[in-house]
């Protein structure tokens, strides 16, 4: 699905997302959603102009599998390269447990996440063998040259990347649209956090970037720019 010139979503809706970012006939993958969005990737290229030998590199926003997902097919399958932060590394080779902590819950929007990802492979996401890593701040080598603005909080390696070239700003689970725990929707503090409190104070991170599209992990796209999400994801979390 496209959402802005020269980027798609892979798959119909946004429970769990997966990105593909065109620059100059390449393509990067930003986060890999779940093993079963792999079969839909193909048709989201072609809708590009573009295939499967026009992906250079993957990266993921951090090391939780909901976002791991497809990466270690497609690196094993394609040769792609994955990156992530340095500090997620282990969590995204499964070399270390998942910090995440539970926050509120309601049964129907959690159980309606758990049949999504029982139907999409989610409960059996392979562990990614072998990565690359960055750190805060870098620019890296891929397609859109993302630069990497370090949020900690959901976990401790938790990665914004930032792409001017297209106005957009990926925040993996720094902040949400859609809450897979409660339903809720606008932007917000994503559900299991490792650190909820440093997950807030992260925000400040992103309040000045200049990006108009703000593409989160879960739910829809956010059009009115980083440094309103970031006040409603914080009004929001006062109750506000």
């Amino acid at each position: 699905m496209e959402l802005a010139p020269r980027i798609r979503r892979v798959g119909p809706d946004s429970v769990v997302n997966s990105y593909l970012v065109e620059e100059s006939g390449e393509v990067t993958i930003v986060d890999c959603g779940a093993p079963g969005l792999w079969g839909l990737v193909p048709a989201e290229l072609a809708a590009m102009g573009r295939s499967l030998e026009d992906v250079r590199a993957i990266v993921l926003t951090h090391g939780h599998t909901d976002h791991v997902g497809y990466a270690e097919r497609a690196r094993r399958e394609r040769g792609l390269r994955v990156l992530v932060h340095e500090a997620d590394e282990a969590l995204a080779m499964h070399k270390v447990p998942n910090p995440a902590k539970q926050g509120a819950m309601k049964v129907g929007p959690l159980l309606g996440f758990v049949w999504w990802g029982l139907r999409h492979g989610l409960m059996r996401v392979p562990a990614l063998t072998e990565v690359s890593t960055f750190g805060d701040g870098a620019t890296l080598d891929v397609p859109g040259a993302p630069r990497v603005v370090l949020v900690p909080g959901h976990t401790p390696g938790s990665a914004a990347l930032h792409i001017p070239t297209h106005d957009a700003l990926f925040v993996g689970d720094a902040l949400a649209t859609y809450a897979v725990t409660t339903g809720e929707r606008g932007p917000r503090i994503a559900p299991f956090c490792a650190d909820r409190d440093q997950a807030l104070a992260s925000l400040a991170r992103l309040e000045p970037l200049d990006a108009r599209l703000v593409l989160p992990g879960h739910g829809d796209p956010f059009t009115g720019g980083s440094a309103e999400a970031v006040r409603l994801a914080r009004a929001a979390a006062s109750g506000g």
